[in-house]
């Protein structure tokens, strides 16, 4: 699983229409978010630090509930944007979370045992889990 990320706001109009996982870099405004979902249309997830999301509107919180949009807090932890413009969870992990998900164990018990092997926020690991059982 790859996350795009997006680090300037000057970014958005040359992402691929494609991207259905953001994670966001800089402080978004709610007309960020409009660029974003007006650029990406297949858009699922968004994730943002958790200072930013914060300070965040809750108007703009309902919008992405609407349109079926999951906003998420989380930091992508030790990653390099010059190096590589995604962040990828490694296989092996998400093997971990959809193996430990189908065994029935509860979404918090998840993020707590992956959370302590991957650099992974709880929240983008209950994101992989949901989404691998609903899959």
């Amino acid at each position: 699983m790859r996350l795009r990320v997006v680090s300037a706001r000057t970014e958005i109009p040359n992402l691929n229409p494609n991207e259905k996982l953001i994670h966001l870099a800089f402080r978004a405004s709610n007309v960020d978010f409009l660029n974003l979902m007006q650029r990406c249309p297949r858009l699922r997830m968004i994730q943002v630090p958790p200072s930013y999301r914060k300070t965040m509107s809750n108007a703009i919180q309902v919008f992405l509930d609407m349109q079926g949009i999951e906003l998420l807090e989380g930091d992508v932890w030790g990653h390099r944007k010059d190096l590589d413009e995604y962040f990828s969870v490694d296989d092996a992990t998400m093997e971990e979370i959809q193996n430990l998900a189908a065994s029935g164990a509860t979404l918090d018990d998840v993020a707590n045992q992956v959370q302590k092997k991957a650099r992974l926020g709880p929240e983008l690991i209950k994101y992989i889990a949901r989404s691998k059982v609903t899959v």
